[in-house]
C-alpha cells in the first residue's frame, strides 16, 4: 500500500454530507458519551482507578460477547458484566493493593470468557470485531434516548454525592474520621464506573475504553490543578475526541476507535508539553509570598 492508498483509506470525504445526515444520532451519542467520560474520568484519576477501568472493561466485553452469542441485547450484556465486575472490586478490595489484586484476577478471566463466547459465535465477523474496536454508526433514535437517560442518571448520581465523594477521593482516612461513608461511596462509584464503561464500549470497544475515561482527565491534570478547570477541560477533551473521531471516521474506511484514540492521545501530548514548559518556566500557578512578608505575618508583635 502506497501513501495515496493509505490516505484514501483514512480520509475520503466523498458524499460526506449525505453520510453525515444519516448518522446524526451517532454524533449526538458521541457527544453524550464524551460528556459522561469527561465527568467520570476526573474521579477515576482522583481515586487512582485507571487499572480498574481496564479490568471492568474485560468483564463488560465478556458480558457483551455472551449476549451476542445467545442473541440478547449487547448493551444489556455489557452492562451486566461491567456492573458485576465493579461490585466485585468495590466489595472485595478495600485498599489500593487489594483492588489491584482483584482486578488482576478479573482481567484474564473476563478476557478469556469473551474470547470463548466469540469463538462459539457463528454470526458475522464484523459483530465480533465491533466489540473490541467499537461501532457507533448504527445508533438509532431509541438507542440515543436510552443512552441519554442512562448518562443523565449517572451524572445526576455524581452530582448528588459530589462533595463527599471528592473528600473521600482526596483524603479517605480523614473523610472516614469525619463520618463520611467512605466504603459506601466507593461501592456506589464503582457501580457508576461500571455503567460508564459499558456505555463507552459501544464507541471505542473493550480494548480502548481508556481513551474516554482516562486520557482526557489525565491530559487536563497536566496543565492545571484547579478542580473546576480539570473537570471543564476533561469534558472538553473527551467530547472533542469523541465527536471529532466520529466525524473523521465517516470520511474513511477504518473503525471509529483509531480516530478517537488518536485525537485523545494528541490532546494528552499537547497538554504534557504545555505542562512541561510551564514547569520549566516556573509558571505553576501558585502564589508565593516574599520571605519578609511571610515572617512578618508569623512573628508575634511585642506588647
Amino acid at each position: 500500500m502506497n501513501f495515496a492508498d493509505f490516505w484514501g483509506t483514512v480520509f475520503s470525504f466523498e458524499n460526506y454530507g449525505d453520510i453525515l445526515a444519516l448518522v446524526i444520532d451517532s454524533v449526538w451519542a458521541g457527544a453524550i458519551l464524551g460528556l459522561l467520560g469527561g465527568v467520570v474520568g476526573t474521579f477515576v484519576m482522583k481515586r487512582d482507578l485507571a487499572f480498574a477501568v481496564h479490568g471492568i472493561s474485560e468483564l463488560s466485553f465478556a458480558g457483551a460477547a455472551f449476549a451476542l452469542l445467545v442473541g440478547a441485547d449487547i448493551v444489556t450484556g455489557s452492562l451486566v458484566g461491567s456492573v458485576a465486575a465493579a461490585l466485585v472490586v468495590g466489595l472485595m478490595g478495600g485498599r489500593a493493593r487489594e483492588k489491584n489484586s482483584v482486578i488482576g484476577v478479573l482481567m484474564p478471566f473476563g478476557l478469556g470468557l469473551g474470547i470463548l463466547f466469540l469463538a462459539l459465535y457463528q454470526g458475522r465477523a464484523a459483530n465480533k470485531f465491533s466489540l473490541l474496536t467499537g461501532q457507533i454508526v448504527a445508533v438509532d433514535t431509541v438507542q440515543l434516548q436510552t443512552l441519554a437517560i442512562a448518562a443523565a442518571v449517572v451524572i445526576a448520581t455524581l452530582i448528588a454525592v459530589w462533595r463527599p465523594l471528592t473528600f473521600a477521593s482526596v483524603d479517605p482516612e480523614m473523610a472516614f474520621a469525619r463520618g463520611v461513608p467512605v466504603r459506601l461511596l466507593s461501592i456506589a462509584f464503582m457501580v457508576v464506573l461500571g455503567v460508564s464503561v459499558a456505555l463507552s464500549i459501544q464507541v471505542v470497544g473493550a480494548l480502548l475504553v481508556l481513551a474516554l475515561l482516562i486520557t482526557p482527565a489525565a491530559a487536563a491534570l497536566r496543565v492545571t490543578s484547579s478542580p473546576k478547570l480539570v473537570l471543564l477541560l476533561s469534558v472538553l477533551f473527551a467530547m472533542a475526541a469523541t465527536v471529532g473521531g466520529i466525524l473523521l471516521a465517516l470520511g474513511g474506511r477504518l473503525p471509529i476507535s483509531p480516530y478517537i484514540t488518536t485525537l485523545s492521545f494528541l490532546f494528552y501530548v499537547v497538554c504534557a508539553v504545555i505542562g512541561w514548559v510551564r514547569h520549566r518556566m516556573g509558571l505553576t500557578g501558585r502564589v508565593v509570598r516574599p520571605a519578609r512578608e511571610s515572617s512578618e505575618r508569623t512573628t508575634p508583635v511585642a506588647a
